[in-house]
């Protein structure tokens, strides 16, 4: 028997109590359960000052194995994962291979459960090869031992209407979801950073907003009409929060994702001309920023997504046109989180948990994840401390790859322990070594 005693936490920040952990199960839970219990062969932890969250769910991570093992493996991405807090994330088709068959998607699968750290819910890509003519196996993949329900070109846009529309049709068979880069490619060709006056003064190519509204404007549409569910990735602008909107209040089946870099920094950060700030979608507008923080209070943005993009120095320690786009975000996500939605007042930690995890996990159709913390529910908690303060550094990072945009920036919160169905994988905010699955 493997059990825990968490003493004293303060569950979503409404009510201190005590959780009991037997074998991977949620056992009990209220206040001062420890007292009245057997703890003889039950570890005891202080939750004192912590805050108890579900596991969080990441849907848009990605790990680079196969093919990119020099930026980030599932190993080591998993491990990044948890010291966030995460007990799951959607490992993202970018690969080399491309996650664009059964084979792939399920070698994928088996590495995250080879170690264990959290659990990997591979996505499948929408067209071979990422290459935007032709749809994937996506009904193989769906079958698979990976049981695949998100699809998604992410890094490109599936461009062409009438192979969207296929794939929306296609995935509606087993409840699928079509989760697309919203990137009109001829808008983009070049494009650098945010369009508008800085772009202008620093001479890099401008990326509109209108390139990211036009493709959801559009496949909210193509969702309608066949009736099925779209995901949109990495919403960036108050347009797009508009947009989306407007498609929910028509009944259409979308759901948003933002991410923390999107949540917290501006446009104005690519005058250093540092690559650490050249993303994809490029960081926008203060004004685009309100919006963001707004949508996702209000709803209309559904989750935080850190679309964790690690690259080697080589591709980031270059000039800014030769850089590669991306930023890790997996050890900052609940911090930036709590920076920009909770210590603001925009959030509470019931709203964070509902965004964080319950909303990617239902989103994913990942029944085991995303669950409430109550009785006989999995054991996959998060104990956080919002008191605490950290100065990020890149050598801290638990992850292959150093491109964080948030080195040298002072951040609130630190995730204390991490458990993934009863097992810790972190304690005292550190990694448990050696977590089998």
């Amino acid at each position: 028997m493997t059990a825990y005693v968490i003493r004293n936490a303060n569950v979503l920040g409404v009510q201190v109590a005590d959780l009991r952990i037997v074998d991977g199960v949620i056992t009990d839970i209220g206040p001062a359960i420890g007292a009245d219990l057997d703890t003889t062969d039950a570890e005891t932890l202080d939750a004192s000052g912590l805050i108890a969250l579900p596991g969080l769910v990441d849907l848009h991570t990605h790990l680079r194995e196969p093919g990119r093992e020099d930026a980030e493996t599932v190993e080591t991405g998993t491990r990044s994962a948890a010291t966030g807090g995460f007990t799951l994330v959607h490992a993202m088709a970018n690969t080399d291979p491309v996650a664009d068959t059964a084979g792939v998607v399920e070698q994928v699968w088996r590495l995250g459960r080879e170690h264990g750290y959290c659990d990997v819910a591979p996505v499948g890509a929408v067209t071979v090869g990422l290459g935007g003519e032709q749809l994937a196996e996506l009904g193989a993949m769906a079958d698979s031992a990976a049981r695949v329900r998100v699809f998604s070109d992410d890094g490109k846009c599936v461009s062409d209407a009438v192979l969207m529309r296929r794939a929306l049709e296609y995935v509606k068979a087993f409840d699928g979801v079509i989760a697309q880069h919203s990137q009109e490619p001829r808008l983009t060709e070049g494009a650098q950073m945010n369009e508008g006056e800085l772009s202008g003064i620093l001479g890099l190519t401008g990326w509109p907003a209108v390139a990211e509204e036009a493709i959801i404007a559009r496949d909210v549409l193509l969702a309608e009409h066949v009736g099925s569910r779209l995901h949109v990735c990495h919403l960036s602008t108050r347009g797009s929060v508009e947009i989306v909107r407007w498609a929910k209040s028509r009944g259409i089946d979308v759901t948003a994702e933002v991410t923390p870099h999107h949540l917290l920094l501006t446009d104005e950060l690519a005058a250093t001309y540092d690559p650490l700030y050249k993303v994809n979608p490029p960081l926008r507008t203060a004004d685009d920023v309100a919006a963001l923080r707004e949508g996702l209070a209000e709803g209309i943005i559904d989750i935080v997504a850190t679309d964790h993009a690690p690259h080697p120095s080589e591709d980031k320690e270059c000039e800014w046109a030769a850089a590669a786009f991306g930023m890790t975000g997996l050890e900052t996500a609940l911090s930036v989180v709590q920076h920009a939605m909770v210590d603001t007042g925009l959030l509470d930690w019931a709203g964070v948990a509902e965004r964080m995890s319950a909303k990617p996990a239902e989103i994913g159709r990942v029944a085991a994840h995303g669950r409430p913390l109550a009785v006989g529910e999995p054991a996959n908690v998060v104990l956080y401390d919002p008191a605490a303060t950290r100065v990020v550094r890149r050598e801290d990072s638990v992850s292959r790859s150093r491109n964080t945009p948030y080195a040298g920036i002072e951040l609130p919160g630190k995730v204390v322990a991490t458990f993934l169905r009863g097992r810790p994988t972190v304690l005292g905010g550190a990694i448990v070594e050696e977590v089998s699955a």
